[in-house]
């Protein structure tokens, strides 16, 4: 059985394990289908792998030295470190009871591995998740969501915010566009250039979720560039601008603290923002959002200090 996948990459499997037979034995199964494994054998270093460099599909064991495989896969879901689309295997020393398959899918896990290892079905549902998985990963590219964090990337946020500013014209109200840039603060003590490094893609969703937390439905997200979110508000004039940057600014700042990590870093935010105070659908001219994302950009970059 060989594996359909729908872009010409390596497939990534990571195998949590303790037991040196077990990745052994998963590797035999997985190798000669072209699948590209690593090994974690306890929950830090499973966490380690997966906010470096997110996996394709993970198999962990329902006890590891440092925790449960339960607690694990629930925290991968509740903090965001893979997508929704990212399979997630259960492995049991013991045939699944329909217990243990109720406890693994509250969880947050897709399938129940027991033991003896099925080779044959687990092929087969690698064979089935795994291109799906790929598959919604290159839709979020080609859409309208921002496949690292699922707000809006910029097209998205762009056709978002035509639609706000449609409804900004016929109710002659403002339109205010915020652009805030999290950079990780560097420790006094570290060496190297001044240059703060970008937030993995763990920090990212978790930024994400905490943007979703505190503004209103109404409002639009996105990622309009790697560095940067943005969020586009109806309503909200000039005098309205600066207090919203900073709630949003204080929350992506908070964000991070929830998260059980060794070593949490700390945030700073720039922030720019640019309100139109009555938008107008008829001439002079109609509202560019493509201006006023700029306009907030350019506001951002002569922000001389962090929020």
């Amino acid at each position: 059985m060989q594996l359909r996948a729908p872009v010409a990459r390596p497939v990534d499997v990571l195998i949590a394990s303790t037991h040196e037979w077990t990745s052994r034995s998963l590797a035999s199964i997985l190798a000669p289908h072209g699948y590209v494994f690593y090994r974690a054998y306890n929950r830090a270093q499973t966490l380690k792998r997966i906010r470096s460099n997110p996996p394709d599909a993970i198999i962990v064991d329902e006890q590891l030295p440092d925790g449960d495989g339960y607690t694990l896969c629930r925290e991968l879901n509740e903090e965001n470190l893979v997508s929704p689309s990212t399979p997630v295997f259960l492995a049991l020393p013991r045939p699944p009871t329909r217990r243990d398959r109720l406890a693994a899918l509250q969880a947050s896990a897709w399938v129940c591995l027991g033991d003896p290892l099925d080779a044959e079905e687990l092929t087969a549902m690698l064979e089935v998740f795994v291109p799906a998985k790929l598959e919604a990963d290159q839709a979020r590219i080609r859409g309208l969501v921002d496949d690292v964090t699922g707000v809006y990337n910029l097209r998205g946020l762009t056709r978002r915010a035509e639609e706000l500013a449609a409804q900004a014209s016929r109710r002659h109200s403002a339109l205010c566009c915020v652009l805030l840039r999290p950079e990780i603060e560097r420790d006094a003590d570290a060496g190297g250039g001044s240059k703060s490094p970008d937030p993995q893609p763990w920090l990212l969703r978790r930024i994400a979720t905490a943007l979703r937390s505190t503004v209103r439905h109404s409002d639009a997200i996105g990622r309009p560039d790697p560095s940067s979110f943005a969020v586009v508000a109806i309503d909200t004039d000039t005098s309205q601008a600066q207090p919203l940057a900073e709630r949003l600014a204080a929350a992506i700042v908070a964000a991070p603290t929830t998260l059980s990590v060794p070593r949490v870093p700390r945030l700073r935010v720039r922030a720019g923002w640019h309100s139109i105070s009555e938008v107008h659908a008829t001439p002079p001219t109609p509202l560019d959002v493509a201006a006023l994302i700029h306009q907030a950009s350019v506001a951002l970059e002569r922000t001389p200090s962090f929020i």
